[in-house]
């Protein structure tokens, strides 16, 4: 008995290995993404109160009525809670649901790399065409006429992740536009991934939906987990159109149903935080950042300043190993300290080989005490 072909080729993600092998050599984890600091109290005494008010069955399918709403209240463009967002067990699920809800076996979908690890597993669950364009290092920017190369009459989706895990990059308006002209020629839909879309460090985050004539093709992705530290209530959602909401929750219905009942009212709560949280929020994010570039620049490795998310990039080839796997074996048995090797997030170029991705979503004094570890590196 064995795994299906589907999945068989996808192995264990990544985030499982490396966590695992953090924990095996009690190492400082700075590859998955998730904060080593508490959630804000408000945040969890919503969901203990939604839990002691009598929230425990199942809610509605797509949403709870307190979350849709909320939802629809912050999003940038007037929309319909009640047709047009879906509630999902994270964006992971919306992702597949999206997959198995609008592509047919067959079908066209562009995917930029270095990307989300679940994107290509989806796709293969409902036997997509995947078509592939790098973001080039070191500054992480696509080509426009490779982009354009990769559009044809069977493309049916293209999935854009900004700001964007791992690379860090915010797309401005000029690139937004071109992947939105492109789009609007072939009558494609966008899957715009914007998790981290709260976690904008440097420049302006730009929803794709709001460009001109992009709202009716666009699927907009959002979640909890990162804006409010809470990676593991598993609380994302979709929002767009009727039609493709239709898509979206003919598959929803049947994979999950409905997301945790108390923490969608508490994450109702949550979205009702005063702008002074997500100041406070971006500034606390911005200092870690700047923390851990520093100090990856100052034991040698080529690496700039991300735009967003809680993600580096950097550049690990100062130091001689012979690819990322290498690098990240060698960086937990010198240093106890545990990064991502990014090849994962690659399918057709090998660009990752030379990079390592590391999550700064830790206290200063986690940070702190990986850079401090980092210094062994350079010494034989």
């Amino acid at each position: 008995m064995t795994t299906a072909n589907r999945l068989s080729k996808f192995g264990e993600t990544v985030f499982a290995t490396w966590s695992r092998i953090a924990i095996e050599h009690d190492a400082i984890n700075l590859g998955q993404g998730f904060p080593d600091f508490e959630a804000p109290d408000f945040v969890k005494e919503a969901a203990v109160k939604a839990i002691r008010d009598g929230e425990n069955q199942y809610s509605r399918s797509a949403g709870h009525p307190d979350l849709v709403h909320a939802i629809a209240e912050t999003f940038e463009m007037q929309v319909d809670p009640m047709d047009e967002v879906t509630v999902t067990c994270g964006s992971t699920e919306t992702i597949a649901a999206a997959s198995l809800g609008l592509i047919n076996e067959g079908d066209e979908v562009i995917v930029i790399e270095p990307f989300y690890d679940s994107y290509l597993a989806c796709l293969s669950m409902v036997g997509a065409v995947v078509r592939i364009v790098a973001l080039h290092a070191p500054e992480f920017k696509f080509d426009e006429e490779e982009l354009r190369a990769v559009f044809n009459p069977n493309t049916k989706m293209i999935i854009i992740n900004s700001p964007n895990n791992p690379t860090g990059r915010v797309f401005d308006e000029e690139e937004l536009s071109f992947i939105a002209s492109l789009a609007i020629e072939h009558d494609a839909i966008v899957l715009s991934d914007e998790v981290y879309d709260k976690l904008v460090l440097t420049g302006t985050h730009i929803p794709i939906a709001t460009l001109p004539n992009m709202r009716d093709r666009t699927i907009t992705l959002r979640s909890l987990g990162k804006v409010f530290s809470v990676t593991g209530w598993k609380i994302g959602w979709s929002v767009a159109p009727l039609a493709l909401t239709t898509a979206i929750r003919s598959a929803h219905q049947y994979m999950t149903f409905c997301a945790s009942t108390p923490l969608q009212v508490a994450a109702a709560e949550a979205l009702k935080a005063p702008d002074e949280y997500f100041e406070t929020y971006t500034a606390e994010y911005r200092a870690r950042r700047d923390l851990l570039v520093d100090g990856l620049q100052s034991v040698g490795f080529n690496v700039s300043s991300p735009e967003g998310t809680y993600f580096i990039l950097a550049d690990h080839t100062p130091f001689g190993l012979q690819d990322d796997v290498a690098f990240c074996h060698h960086l937990v048995n010198k240093c106890l300290v545990v990064g991502i090797p990014p090849s994962s997030f690659y399918a057709k170029s090998d660009e990752g080989k030379g990079l390592v991705r590391f999550a700064f979503c830790k206290t200063l004094e986690t940070l702190e005490k990986a850079v401090d570890r980092l210094q062994l590196l350079p010494s034989e």
